[in-house]
């Protein structure tokens, strides 16, 4: 059965400014991504013929896309960008790096259209919590070293190193996106400033596209696209950078980790 890549989008609503307060009380539904102006191709859908893929709830993406990331490549061969292009890179990775803590919501809609609202907290370095709200069970937590999935109602968890998740960079201290991952387009209009980002891993390539909004660079919305070509995406509100999260929301027992 295909896995969905549908929680690689946790990467993306890390590092975020709070959105302006007059949109604090309306939850932002997705909408649907802008096609690149430049060169960047989107992954062909699965024709007609194709058998249908089965896409994974949006509950359950999270654990799903860490098993299928698990020992995910270097980044790739650097693509050539004009100066316009590394200028919108140095400002968003400056953007991400000024964010040392975060508070606030998500709302997910997988492939399948099912949506999903939740959590999630930060504190750099390496530190954050995504927690899904009922019926789902599921939460995420990093604790600067390791990233565990907790199924509160089958009472497991499921560890990674937090390295080997796409986590890895935007937790860091400093973001560096031409540097630390691999960038394959940047581009810009009235409305988005968009980074393009892939990934490879043993299950194929993962396309991460974080849309930023022009004017501010705050982050908005983001879009995973799988190996097959299906999308899920993430919009975040009420955002606040300057609450700290309770350190104890990112404690892992390790005793409870599945062997």
């Amino acid at each position: 059965m295909a896995r969905s890549p549908a929680a690689f989008f946790a990467a993306c609503i890390l590092g975020l400014a709070a959105i302006p307060a007059a949109m604090a009380q309306s939850v932002p539904l997705p909408v649907p991504a802008p096609q690149p102006k430049t060169s960047v191709a989107a992954p062909d859908k699965p024709s007609s013929s194709s058998p249908p893929a089965t896409s994974a709830p949006a509950s359950s993406a999270i654990p799903n896309l860490l098993r299928s990331l698990a020992g995910i490549g270097k980044p790739g061969e650097a693509k050539t960008f004009d100066n316009n292009q590394r200028i919108l890179a140095d400002r968003v990775s400056g953007y991400l790096s000024g964010i040392r803590y975060l508070v606030g919501n998500f709302v997910q809609v997988g492939p399948d259209g099912s949506k999903t609202k939740g959590e999630l907290y930060l504190q750099k370095p390496g530190r954050v919590r995504f927690a899904y709200d009922a019926p789902s069970p599921i939460e995420l937590v990093a604790d600067g070293q390791s990233l565990v999935v907790r199924d509160r109602k089958l009472a497991t968890q499921d560890l990674y190193p937090l390295g080997q998740t796409p986590l890895r960079f935007l937790l860091a201290d400093r973001v560096d996106l031409l540097k630390d991952t691999n960038v394959i387009g940047i581009y810009s209009d009235d409305v988005f400033t968009t980074v393009v980002i892939e990934e490879k891993s043993l299950g194929g390539v993962h396309r991460l596209m974080l849309m930023f909004a022009a004017q501010d660079l705050t982050l908005r919305q983001c879009t995973i696209t799988d190996p097959q070509g299906f999308d899920t995406t993430v919009a975040v509100y009420n955002l606040d950078t300057t609450k700290r999260p309770d350190p104890a929301l990112f404690k892992i027992n390790y005793d409870r980790v599945l062997q």
